[in-house]
């Protein structure tokens, strides 16, 4: 039972400022969520990048350094004559695709369409072989992702 000095319940103002100040809490971790969630994909986009960067590099560096004894060069590397013909290191200098294929593919891997890879072929001076000599080279892949960030790995590649 309640008397006239004292007060039973709340009031509706104290009601309307609870809700107000309940809402503002609610919306604040809603928006730190959202931007964890959307920036959770990142690495994985960038983790794909980098695997199809490496996997392009080993590609190139277990190519021939010196074409073999009868062989047959077609020039420069293509997607279309990349599996198809015989090629050497050099072949792969300005070697470029949009989206990622297997050696063999015609078709781009499911999920990676949308990236792009690119290699640059360059003699290179490593310890003691000079860069003019021609006995070694570094190779560099460039991957640009959809969201146009670029994974670049090198590597060397020698005569041997």
């Amino acid at each position: 039972m309640c008397t006239r000095h004292r007060q039973c319940g709340i009031s509706l103002i104290e009601l309307i400022m609870f809700i107000v100040i309940v809402s503002v809490a609610v919306a604040g971790i809603l928006l730190v969520l959202n931007v964890t969630e959307k920036g959770s994909a990142d690495p994985l986009i960038r983790k794909q990048a980098l695997a199809a960067a490496q996997s392009l590099l080993e590609e190139v560096e277990l190519q021939d350094f010196i074409p073999a004894t009868g062989a047959v060069l077609v020039g420069t590397v293509t997607q279309g004559n990349r599996a198809s013909a015989y090629h050497i290191v050099s072949e792969y200098n300005t070697f470029a695709t949009t989206g990622i294929y297997t050696v063999d593919g015609t078709v781009p891997i499911v999920g990676l369409e949308k990236y792009n890879a690119s290699v640059t072929v360059t003699p290179a001076a490593l310890s003691n072989i000079t860069a003019a000599s021609g006995k070694a080279v570094l190779i560099t892949v460039t991957v640009t992702d959809p969201q146009g960030n670029a994974v670049q790995v090198s590597g060397y590649r020698t005569a041997y």
